[in-house]
């Protein structure tokens, strides 16, 4: 009896292949999986890390009790409170600068909603803003008068009843550096 060899497995799967290229949308397909997934992941690492939690002091608006961490000089006014995950009613982030001057404030890399209170020299509350998480457009304060700016959860001075022209206490005199 004759041996027959198998046919080469290489041989056998070249015989097997397509004889035309596989569809067009295979690779772009391929593309856009890939694409998107990296799309998707990569923000969440490029996000600023959280700074270490700042040094607090105690305000008071209309008898309400504000604990708010002090962001004085420029790096930590830089960071504020990017890349932290939540914030707690009755805490918040006091910006401190050093003379007068409009403000604008934007959320990038802020993954929670704020309300922000421009204030100024005296502590007097001349706006309320609601932010975005993550919004790259600054929320310009309409007055130039501004020493402060106070950061809360967002909805927070609303539900404490707190408005423009309350008087905000405690506040630590104006940084000397911007």
């Amino acid at each position: 009896m004759k041996k027959v060899s198998p046919k080469p497995a290489s041989r056998y799967f070249c015989a097997r292949m397509p004889k035309r290229p596989l569809p067009s949308l295979v690779a772009p397909r391929s593309l856009f999986v890939v694409a998107a997934f990296a799309a998707l992941i990569m923000p969440l690492g490029a996000l600023t890390p959280p700074q270490p939690e700042l040094p607090k002091i105690a305000l008071t608006v209309r008898d309400i009790r504000i604990d708010a961490e002090v962001a004085d000089d420029s790096d930590e006014k830089t960071i504020g409170l990017m890349g932290r995950k939540e914030l707690a009613e009755g805490q918040g982030m006091l910006f401190v600068f050093s003379r007068p001057q409009p403000m604008g404030f934007w959320m990038k890399d802020t993954l929670i909603p704020l309300s922000i209170a421009y204030l100024n020299a005296a502590g007097i509350i001349r706006e309320i803003h609601d932010m975005q998480p993550l919004e790259e457009n600054s929320v310009p304060s309409v007055f130039q008068d501004l020493v402060y700016a106070l950061e809360v959860p967002q909805g927070w001075f609303t539900k404490s009843g707190i408005l423009a022209g309350d008087k905000v206490t405690g506040l630590p005199k104006p940084s000397s550096s911007d």
